[in-house]
């Protein structure tokens, strides 16, 4: 699926934006399926459902008096949607994380991050790795475009090679806050790339990137439909922060039997009480 510039892009800057990585019949059927689940939102002032560890399904972003609140976050979304799964399992875009990082490939997990129109949702920067260290770092998040992302509508701001660099604490003073620290923060933004695309594309994104978005000021909603994947030699090293009933499974490839370990340190993450999302607004409001 990738050509060879494009993964040598990939391997140099730790993201790359491709065109067309689920087809138009299976797109219909992931912003149906999403629609559904902001028109039942609707009716929860908090979150609801219910994921295989007993947490909710759907995150609920509160309101704030000005802002009604809004869904922000849909859990392991391929254990409820036949759609999100076939995209996840068998789609161009599972094509592309085998270019990668194949050809044995498995999955570690799914969500949906949404930024509805008009809502605050602003996720500050962090590298991935920290919230699922594994073995090694042959992990790819690949985040599907559900609708267009536009510089208005709260794209994902990345700093290019940052994937090369240290592994950066989401603990201070003692508190998980799911971020980097803000002068650190401030130096990935003085450099940062915005991950644009029309619906369908997919950014894929090395573990170790440093990454963070703003709020979605515009008038158009901002789905973005996040599959981890690992190499079949990479072995989990915490618990799965979204577990799914599909953790483990070998979307390409085969299980190799090994295990491939590399030197790093990295703090243990915190379980999130619901999502990582409410794990930074906590942090922000007891600030």
């Amino acid at each position: 699926m990738l050509s060879r510039a494009q993964i040598e892009e990939f391997e140099a800057n730790g993201v790359l934006v491709v065109e067309e990585a689920v087809d138009a019949s299976l797109l219909a059927r992931l912003r149906a399926d999403f629609a559904a689940w902001v028109a039942e939102s609707a009716g929860h002032d908090a979150p609801y459902g219910e994921c295989i560890d007993g947490r909710p399904r759907f995150d609920i972003e509160p309101g704030d008096g000005v802002r009604a609140s809004s869904l922000r976050r849909v859990q392991a979304p391929t254990d409820v949607s036949e759609a999100y799964r076939e995209a996840m399992a068998d789609s161009a875009m599972t094509d592309m994380v085998a270019d990668l990082i194949g050809p044995d490939v498995k999955l570690h997990h799914t969500k949906i991050n949404s930024k509805l129109p008009g809502t605050g949702t602003q996720v500050r920067w962090h590298q991935d790795f920290p919230f699922t260290p594994h073995s090694n770092a042959d992990v790819i998040t690949a985040l599907l475009m559900v609708d267009d992302v536009t510089p208005e509508n709260g794209p994902l701001a990345v700093r290019n090679g940052s994937h090369k660099g240290p592994i950066h604490g989401l603990w201070h003073d003692g508190v998980f806050t799911g971020a980097m620290a803000p002068e650190i923060e401030a130096t990935m933004q003085r450099d940062a790339r915005l991950c644009l695309g029309k619906a369908g594309s997919v950014c894929l994104m090395h573990t170790r990137l440093a990454h963070g978005s703003e709020p979605n000021l515009s008038t158009q909603p901002r789905t973005l439909f996040i599959s981890v994947y690992s190499v079949g030699d990479a072995v989990p090293l915490t618990p799965s922060p979204v577990p799914t009933k599909d953790q483990g499974l070998f979307v390409r490839g085969s299980d190799p039997h090994r295990v491939r370990g590399e030197s790093f340190e990295t703090e243990v993450p915190q379980y999130p009480k619901t999502s990582f999302f409410a794990q930074q607004s906590e942090t922000e409001r007891e600030a």
